[in-house]
């Protein structure tokens, strides 16, 4: 069991590599034009660009904190978690609300600034039980904080699936590409959905 559980962290770790690059490509020429998102230059584009990178940095960071290996040295393990949440979650999380509620839309910024608070609320929640060295409910919370992290993986998984599951009533292959806008926002809100409903559930199955 504990064998699977590790090379389980290590596949998410190299999906999250994988889809981390993905995700930070077009911002690395910190280019306006380059951004998936149609946005203004100037403010805009660099609260986008800061949640993009610091975002990166949770998403690698985060499996790490899952390894055996690692959790055993305590030291690497506080290390590698404050650096997680200081540099990744926190200002991911504080760029994320900005970002969501300028871009106009109702889903948008509902979809992303429920998930953004949770990650900062959940990730309080995994310091302060570690503070109090109870152990159980840190890892239970910081669970919950990657399941919110991974969402940069799941809701590209899921928009693709959404636009695929418009085939079978009619709507033609060709025209999927411009159905992709509309389905961004309803696939962010699903995958961190989805995802805090399997933490729940591997959190209960540990107990």
């Amino acid at each position: 069991m504990g064998h699977r559980r590790t090379r389980t962290v290590w596949v998410m770790l190299a999906t999250a590599l994988v889809f981390g690059a993905v995700l930070v490509t077009p911002y690395t020429s910190l280019d306006p034009g380059a951004s998936r998102l149609a946005v203004p230059g100037g403010p805009y584009f660099a609260l986008l660009a800061t949640h993009v990178f610091t975002a990166l940095v949770a998403l690698v960071l985060g499996p790490l904190q899952f390894v055996p290996a690692v959790r055993a040295r305590r030291r690497v393990h506080r290390v590698i978690g404050r650096c997680y949440l200081l540099a990744g979650v926190l200002p991911s999380a504080l760029a994320a609300v900005p970002v969501a509620l300028l871009s106009g839309r109702l889903v948008t910024q509902v979809g992303l600034t429920v998930p953004a608070v949770l990650w900062l609320v959940t990730g309080w929640l995994a310091y302060r039980a570690a503070a109090r060295r109870d152990f159980v409910r840190h890892r239970e919370w910081m669970m919950r904080n990657y399941a919110l992290t991974f969402l940069a993986v799941t809701s590209r998984i899921v928009v693709p699936l959404l636009l695929v599951s418009q085939l079978p009533f009619g709507v033609p292959a060709g025209s999927l590409g411009t159905l992709a806008p509309s389905m961004i926002p309803v696939g962010q809100v699903l995958g961190w959905v989805i995802n805090l409903i399997v933490a729940e559930i591997l959190i209960r199955r540990g107990r």
